[in-house]
């Protein structure tokens, strides 16, 4: 799998044009992402009394989805100087990008966990 995608992302020739709603859907779709995410893990952190710790795991795990919208935007504001600036060095944006999927894992364990406390029920 990864040699066939290495071979296919050296080809020259590969264009691609972005659409014109390419930039305010990803924009769009970021801002209401972070404000749902937001919003659960507000509510789950007001619940999480009443419904016991399932609940705040599950609130930990839409904090870790809050923060990978952060590290997103984050990540393409770095790319996004590197490139306008005269010298291209997505150094920094690709330092920022390694770590791409690392909240999801987090907030994927905590998921998990909520999962696991939710076995006990009251």
């Amino acid at each position: 799998m990864f040699p066939l995608l290495i071979m296919l992302l050296q080809q020259p020739q590969l264009r691609a044009t972005q659409p014109n709603y390419f930039f305010p859907v990803v924009v769009l779709l970021l801002m209401a992402g972070g404000v749902a995410w937001l919003i659960a893990a507000v509510l789950g952190f007001a619940r999480s009394p009443a419904f016991g710790p399932s609940a705040r795991w599950f609130s930990y795990a839409a904090v870790c989805m809050i923060i990978y919208h952060l590290h997103f935007v984050l990540f393409g504001v770095f790319a996004v100087l590197g490139v306008s600036q005269n010298s291209v060095d997505l150094s920094t944006a690709l330092g920022i990008g390694a770590f791409f999927n690392l909240f999801v894992v987090l907030g994927a364990i905590c998921a998990i966990m909520g999962f696991v406390r939710m076995t006990n029920p009251r």
